[in-house]
Order: C-alpha cells, then sequence, then structure tokens
C-alpha cells in the first residue's frame, strides 16, 4: 500500500529534507512512503478562500485515484500512535493508497477537508509546515514499528 504525504511547499531546507527522507527509507517495503509538494498560490490581494481553491485544485490533480484521503488539520481527530497504527491497518486491509494532505500556512479548502474520510490533528502546537512533513514521516514509520512489534515504539 502507497502512503502519499501531498505537502503545500517547495524548497525545504536540507533539515526537513533529510528528516522526511530519513523516516521514509526505514518505511518496511509494503507501507513505502511518497512525497509530493504541491507549489503555493502565490499570496496576493485574493481571498484566501481563492487562493485555497486554487492550491486544492493542484492538490486534487496529483491524488491517486481511489485513495483514502487524509486531511491534516488543527480541528482535527488528534490520535495517538497506537490509533494511527490502527487506522493504518485498516487501511492496509482496504489495498487502496492514503493520501495525506498537508496546506499552505492558509491551511486547506473547505471542500478537500470535507471530501476527507480523516481529519487528523499532528499537534495542537502551531508547527512550520516543514516540520510537519517530518513529524508526519517519523509518525507513519512509529506507527509501522507498532504493527510490526518492532521495538522502535516503546509502551
Amino acid at each position: 500500500m502507497a502512503l502519499l504525504i501531498v505537502a503545500v511547499g517547495q524548497r525545504m531546507p536540507a533539515w526537513v529534507e533529510a528528516g522526511f527522507a530519513e523516516y521514509a527509507k526505514r518505511m518496511p517495503p509494503e507501507l513505502r512512503i511518497e512525497l509530493k509538494e504541491i507549489k503555493a498560490q502565490a499570496r496576493s490581494q485574493a481571498a484566501t478562500k481563492t487562493l485555497l481553491l486554487a492550491e486544492a485544485e493542484r492538490i486534487r490533480a496529483v491524488l491517486p485515484r481511489k485513495a483514502t484521503l487524509v486531511a491534516l488539520d488543527e480541528k482535527g481527530l488528534d490520535v495517538t500512535s497506537v490509533e494511527l497504527a490502527q487506522h493504518l491497518v485498516r487501511w492496509q486491509a482496504q489495498g487502496e493508497p492514503v493520501a495525506f494532505v498537508i496546506g499552505s500556512a492558509d491551511g486547506l479548502d473547505a471542500s478537500l477537508k470535507s471530501d476527507a474520510a480523516l481529519l487528523l490533528k499532528l499537534s495542537s502546537m502551531t508547527l512550520p509546515h516543514g516540520l510537519a512533513r517530518v513529524l508526519l514521516a517519523e509518525q507513519l514509520y512509529r506507527a509501522a514499528s507498532i504493527i510490526a512489534k518492532h521495538p522502535y515504539h516503546r509502551v
């Protein structure tokens, strides 16, 4: 099963790329992570809703057909690592790709959030988008480790 992380924003600092790459390479072959970066809409005098709609179109263009959409949102469900692993087991059973979407500084368009199978909160604190990518990759690796009963996640 493919795990796709779609993130608005490009040209992350080297530490973000290195951190993301480290956790992505640790993933088991049956749960590989792929990153797709989406160009952020240039911030202008246009309404935020218009900007988010343009970004949503770019996001939808890279989503695999039949993908389970998980939108990261500050108002999303606050899950533990074990609960994320349980979601991962269910998604594996479905056999379809899962796409995690990280929005821009202004978040995600409402239509993407309403289409999501799950709204997920990474933290109650505000995170830089690059760190959110690394944190999500680490949590997906941790969830895979929990499923495999690997000692990485200690209870």
